[in-house]
């Protein structure tokens, strides 16, 4: 089993300042996969980042980037220069299994 905590409910947002959302996550698997989302107003789930593999530091769309810290069980969203048009929810998500389609992990971030 998995779960995922995100600990802000909400961040505010300031032009050109820098922004962090944390997320930390539990699983029992030995492999860990981890995603961020975006729902912008009036708007579905964007695929924002995911982390499969490899280096530990993953950069997404719009300047945003998350680092896989196994050690400490997060994977904490931050960007250096946000911008008022950021202003969203963010969904952080945890898999044990990698999606075949964007369209399997939608159906099962939707599940938790």
């Amino acid at each position: 089993a998995q779960s995922v905590t995100q600990l802000d409910r909400q961040v505010p947002v300031f032009e050109e300042a820098p922004v962090l959302l944390r997320c930390n996550y539990s699983s029992s698997s030995v492999s860990v996969y981890l995603f961020w989302y975006v729902q912008y107003p009036n708007q579905g789930l964007q695929l924002l980042l995911k982390y499969l593999s490899g280096p530990t530091l993953v950069k997404g769309i719009n300047g945003f980037e998350a680092e896989f810290k196994k050690s400490e069980t997060s994977f904490h969203l931050r960007k250096p220069s946000a911008h008022i048009s950021d202003t969203a929810e963010y969904f952080c998500a945890v898999s044990d299994t990698v999606p075949e389609t964007a369209e399997e992990l939608n159906t099962n971030l939707l599940r938790c």
